[in-house]
């Protein structure tokens, strides 16, 4: 007699990704709306069953990206091939999220960096969204965190 399958349930999110996930949603509401982003925060934080996340980084994360976003909009728009205003708004936002921690958060590896920002992509954003974030970010971070992609010597690590 055959065991009846049983589903795997996927591993929890961690706190980091779902942060992640509450500042994403800030950003694309900012981007549609132009609300302060003060009342952004606390309308996300106001909603019922978000889930365990880290509230410092969530906050960290808003806040950065909507102070900076002008900055950060100058050095990822040296790496498109398009206009800020061709790409999606879930596009527009990962990237800055995933620019944002490659120049303020220097003690999260680029690769996690990058790798939760593809990860963001492909959950919300379009079919191959993901494709362009993972390029986009790969030549911001050799431009922001090239002693950490090369190292001391110039070589390229893996």
């Amino acid at each position: 007699m055959s065991e009846p399958a049983t589903k795997t349930k996927a591993p929890p999110k961690s706190s980091r990704r779902r942060s992640r996930e509450l500042a994403l949603q800030g950003i694309y509401q900012w981007r549609l709306t132009n609300d302060d982003h003060e009342q952004i925060e606390k309308q996300i934080r106001a909603e019922k069953g978000m889930g365990r996340y880290d509230a410092e980084f969530f906050s960290k994360l808003l806040r950065g990206v909507l102070t900076q976003h002008a900055d950060i909009e100058a050095i990822v728009t040296t790496h498109l091939d398009r206009t800020l205003d061709e790409l999606s708004p879930v596009e527009l936002s990962v990237l800055l999220i995933g620019a944002y921690e490659l120049i303020h958060h220097p003690e999260i590896p680029y690769r996690v960096v990058i790798n939760e920002a593809v990860e963001l992509a492909k959950t919300f954003g379009g079919t191959d969204g993901h494709k362009f974030v993972n390029g986009v970010l790969d030549k911001v971070a050799a431009q922001v965190r090239a002693v950490e992609i090369h190292g001391d010597s110039g070589e390229i690590i893996v």
